[in-house]
């Protein structure tokens, strides 16, 4: 996002499921966990971690959601802190992939959301 009254250069992004503080997110919810997983780790190695250091970092969700594992409590981060704390960053994109393939279960109203989300009716 730019405000321009402040600065020609963005500020913050949104990283929505995408990247959170301390993680990052599931690939298996839409299905195909081990593909959106290799896309997952290309989209943040060629666009988000390419952004300038400095930048606010404002993901969709924070601890205690079930979009992704081990994420932090805070609300917001940098691209320069989730490059030297966010282990999943530094990983081989073989390593990233395995580590993500690996989650929990999806929530029980998984299909109902992704439903809505999509703008279908929330019966699965």
């Amino acid at each position: 996002m730019t405000d321009r009254r402040r600065s020609p250069e963005p500020w913050f992004v949104l990283t929505g499921d995408t990247l959170f503080v301390g993680s990052v997110g599931r690939p298996d919810l839409p299905g195909k966990a081990r593909e959106n997983a290799g896309q997952l780790y290309d989209s943040m190695h060629r666009r988000l971690l390419t952004l300038p250091p400095e930048l606010e970092l404002f993901p969709g969700h924070f601890a205690g959601s079930a979009c992704g594992a081990g994420m932090s409590g805070k609300p917001s981060s940098t691209i320069a802190a989730e490059k030297h704390w966010n282990v999943q960053l530094s990983q081989s994109r073989e390593d990233f992939i395995e580590d993500l393939i690996d989650v929990p279960e999806k929530p029980a109203e998984m299909a109902g959301i992704m439903a809505v989300n999509q703008g279908r009716s929330g019966a699965a």
